[in-house]
């Protein structure tokens, strides 16, 4: 699976991302959509230039959180009419932006953002066709910090203004309303907490009619399809069978709604793997310590959300002879751990170390801290 002699002349740490993995993981997207399903690949999951690239020829949308990441996805390729804008904390410049490069639309997080919206669109002369992201209160069997759907978080409209929001929206003459957006979270497995999405928007939009307000373009149900971190060689590409399944069994469109989906994670993810160094290996009467030189600057995902990554010794000696290590990075910060008490083959100095399903959250989120250079990423092309 991977180029380990090529690897081993490289420096490291640095991504490598299987391109013909990813190419494969479209196409099985593409083959469990119709035509009214719309697939905006989540720029934030990784904005590798060339990862952009493959995906935007590949004829998918884009959806961006920043004003960077609509200039990244606009010189990527992605038409901009293909393009969603979400984040409830949206600054001047980066919705001129928007409305400059004629985007599909801003998925509008709160009324005063709306407000921004309508008068910015007004001075250029313009119209933005937004989406109300309305907060489901739903919850999701994911980790804490990437829940997006409850109440109690910063996304989104309340449920219960939602009427008097789209009122007011119809009244600006800067703004077109065209849909409804919801997100429950990421990294999500469990196909009923989509179930109970959909039983939500059921509600709403029978709500919504009932109150005289029909016609409405869009339903977006954003993203956080999961993928397989502790098996990727069993699971490389995510059940999209069973994710696109479940919402047109449960979700009750309206005649001619068109369906968008904002899929990042369950794209890039497994096609992307860390590969590092080992520097040391250090022993006391308790611990092993594999000590290798990617850290949390290159991935942070463990250090911040105790998030597990399956590690493989790509150049052990002896794959049978196993030992307990923490394997852990150089950065001067305690939480610099990757996993505590992991077993792998026998390493040495010297040796690859690949941390698996790294392409989601990986490279994106790398920093300078310590004053390191950033990780070099690769893609399968450079080695053929």
């Amino acid at each position: 699976m991977f180029p380990t002699e090529q690897f081993k002349k490289l420096r490291t740490p640095f991504y490598y991302y299987d391109t013909e993995l990813l190419r494969r993981t479209l196409r099985e997207i593409r083959e469990n959509t119709d035509e009214h399903m719309h697939v905006h690949y989540a720029v934030k999951a990784c904005a590798n230039p060339r990862i952009l690239s493959i995906i935007a020829q590949e004829g998918f949308g884009a959806d961006c959180v920043s004003g960077g990441e609509i200039q990244a996805a606009l010189q990527a390729g992605f038409p901009a009419d293909k393009i969603v804008y979400a984040g409830v904390g949206k600054s001047d410049w980066e919705i001129e932006l928007g409305l400059d490069a004629g985007i599909f639309a801003f998925n509008v997080e709160s009324v005063p953002e709306l407000e921004i919206i309508n008068t910015l669109a007004q001075q250029k002369g313009k119209v933005a066709r937004i989406a109300l992201r309305i907060n489901p209160n739903v919850g999701a069997h994911t980790h804490a910090n990437i829940t997006t759907g409850l109440a109690e978080n910063k996304f989104g409209i309340d449920m219960q203004e939602m009427e008097n929001v789209i009122a007011l929206a119809i009244d600006m003459p800067g703004v077109c309303f065209t849909g409804l957006h919801f997100h429950i979270g990421s990294q999500i497995l469990e196909m009923d907490d989509f179930a109970a999405l959909c039983t939500r928007i059921n509600e709403l939009q029978d709500r919504l009619e009932a109150a005289g307000i029909h016609g409405i373009e869009n339903i977006n149900v954003g993203g956080g399809l999961g993928i397989d971190y502790k098996q990727p060689e069993l699971h490389p590409v995510p059940d999209f069978h069973a994710y696109f399944k479940t919402y047109r069994q449960n979700l009750q469109l309206r005649p001619g709604q068109q369906l968008h989906f904002e899929l990042g994670r369950a794209i890039a993810g497994q096609c992307g793997t860390l590969v590092s160094r080992v520097l040391y290996i250090k022993s006391n009467p308790i611990k092993n310590f594999c000590i290798v030189d990617a850290g949390m600057t290159d991935l942070i995902r463990p250090a911040l959300y105790n998030a597990y990554h399956h590690i493989e010794n790509l150049t052990a000696e002896d794959d049978k002879d196993f030992v307990t290590y923490d394997v852990v990075g150089p950065i001067c910060e305690s939480s610099d751990v990757f996993i505590k008490n992991y077993g792998m083959p026998r390493t040495s100095r010297g040796n690859l170390i690949a941390f698996r399903s790294a392409g989601a959250y990986g490279e994106i989120m790398a920093s300078g801290y310590n004053c390191r250079t950033l990780p070099q990423g690769y893609l399968t092309e450079d080695f053929l």
